[in-house]
């Protein structure tokens, strides 16, 4: 089965997005950072399984999620997240296929959701970063896009098999730019940091 079709999905999102407000209180904020067209690599921290769901609500766009490979190997999900444009990647070892496939679609100009974290805190914290999103956005001159989501964790940590109410807010902050002036792995480097510091501050508001 190939993927959902986007105006598919365009159908479903309006009540999906009343649904998560009714239940976790969902507010979405910045908005209008989100870029229209053009490569982007949205880079969310980690709280929920939901989270590449929630943080898609608003962007308007057909949407590529690099996931946790083991996700790939439950009964019927994985037919549900490939369907979705899920793509599997390998977070505890270096994942060249995955990358490649990265690489394809930026260089078509699409939207790849990437969690810099590998996955979901355990602590409500922001965990360390992965380099990966960073190394492929500078590499391809490709900016980012950090969301930060607060109140998952309270809502349905690791260990919680259903989520309970709660208040969810997820803002989308400006795009970071990679320096050009800088070699990649610097630039990488850079561009993690700033990132990191733009979702660290909403979470700690």
């Amino acid at each position: 089965l190939g993927a959902v079709p986007t105006t598919l999905l365009d159908l479903v999102r309006p009540g999906f997005h009343r649904l998560c407000r009714a239940y976790f209180g969902l507010e979405l904020a910045g908005t209008d950072n989100i870029p229209v067209s053009g490569a982007i690599i949205i880079t969310p921290n980690h709280q929920t399984y939901a989270d590449p769901a929630l943080v898609s609500i608003p962007v308007r766009r057909r949407v590529y999620y690099m996931a946790w490979n083991r996700l790939f190997d439950i009964p019927l999900f994985n037919l549900l997240i490939r369907r979705l444009r899920a793509c599997p990647v390998r977070i505890d070892s270096p994942d060249p296929s995955s990358a490649r496939e990265a690489v394809r679609l930026l260089q078509a100009g699409h939207v790849v959701m990437i969690f810099p974290e590998g996955e979901r805190t355990r602590t409500g914290k922001i965990e360390r970063f992965k380099p990966g999103a960073f190394r492929l956005a500078a590499s391809l001159q490709v900016p980012v896009l950090p969301v930060t989501i607060t109140g998952g964790h309270a809502s349905w940590a690791p260990g919680r098999v259903f989520p309970r109410r709660g208040n969810i807010k997820i803002s989308y902050h400006p795009v970071l730019k990679p320096d050009p002036t800088l070699e990649p792995r610097r630039a990488a480097a850079d561009l993690a940091e700033r990132a990191r510091a733009a979702i660290i501050a909403a979470l700690e508001d």
